[in-house]
């Protein structure tokens, strides 16, 4: 079973993922693109990525916006998972 952070890996979130935003239970992040074509790209990136570590977003898009949220439900909040899914997706756009 996967298990949630704990207290003290959570509060290293801001300083490892800084353009994330912890909220709650979730690690939330927005993107904007050029348009809806390279949003979709991005999108296509990383559903990849998900469907290899098993491990989905919740996620929007509209035009050139993509919000994404990410949890592990199977925990209840979240995980070492969701810290390495964003670590990987971020490492799909430029800083």
């Amino acid at each position: 079973m996967v298990e949630k952070l704990s207290a003290s890996a959570r509060a290293t979130l801001a300083a490892e993922l800084p353009h994330w935003l912890l909220d709650g239970e979730h690690l939330r992040r927005s993107f904007r693109f050029g348009d809806f074509v390279a949003a979709f790209g991005f999108m296509t990136r990383v559903a990849l990525l998900a469907e290899k570590a098993d491990h989905h977003p919740e996620w929007s898009n509209v035009y050139n916006r993509v919000e994404i949220g990410l949890t592990t439900h199977d925990a209840g909040g979240l995980s070492a998972r969701d810290v390495a899914l964003a670590k990987a997706i971020n490492a799909l756009v430029v800083q």
